[in-house]
């Protein structure tokens, strides 16, 4: 009984060390996104107009990549899906790559249907919630199906908190 004791103290040991470590990491991850979000000389709404000319824009979003700050904008054209990275300091696309598989091939699948539904488009989405909190910054918008009905979630930066508020796309 009391190795057992031992082994699980151990464990839970070695588990509250990880989400410890988690816990920073995603803490550095939040404040380099904001203060990313925050010095980007692109909007969301600017990547979402340059992503376009790669395809329909089913999503979008800062994110922090390896360290670094990157717009992350899902594309659907003919059927196929890609992820378009457009530069946030210029707004060029500065690549794009195709989505075939995995998790990533069943969200844009998810979003695209979702914006099969949609009257208006993401940037339309993302300037109307932007309007409603003035002074903010969008971070990213994904449409969805809810009862039916296509929504976008758009998440929001104003100052250091953040606030994400759902816009019908219908």
């Amino acid at each position: 009984m009391h190795r057992r004791t031992l082994f699980l103290g151990a464990v839970a040991s070695i588990a509250m060390g990880l989400v410890s470590q988690w816990s920073h990491a995603q803490v550095h991850s939040d404040h380099l996104l904001i203060t990313g979000v925050t010095d980007a000389k692109i909007t969301l709404q600017q990547g979402l107009s340059a992503a376009a000319k790669q395809g329909r824009p089913i999503s979008g979003k800062f994110e922090v990549e390896d360290g670094k700050l990157q717009l992350s904008i899902y594309t659907a054209k003919d059927g196929k899906f890609s992820e378009v990275i457009v530069d946030h300091t210029t707004g060029n696309v500065a690549k794009s790559e195709s989505i075939t598989e995995g998790e990533d091939l069943a969200e844009a699948k998810s979003q695209n249907a979702a914006m099969d539904k949609a009257k208006t488009d993401l940037k339309a989405a993302v300037e109307k919630s932007a309007a409603a909190i003035s002074g903010s910054r969008a971070i990213s918008v994904t449409p969805a199906l809810k009862d039916g009905h296509a929504v976008a979630s758009v998440t929001l930066l104003a100052g250091q908190q953040i606030q994400t508020l759902e816009q019908p796309l219908e």
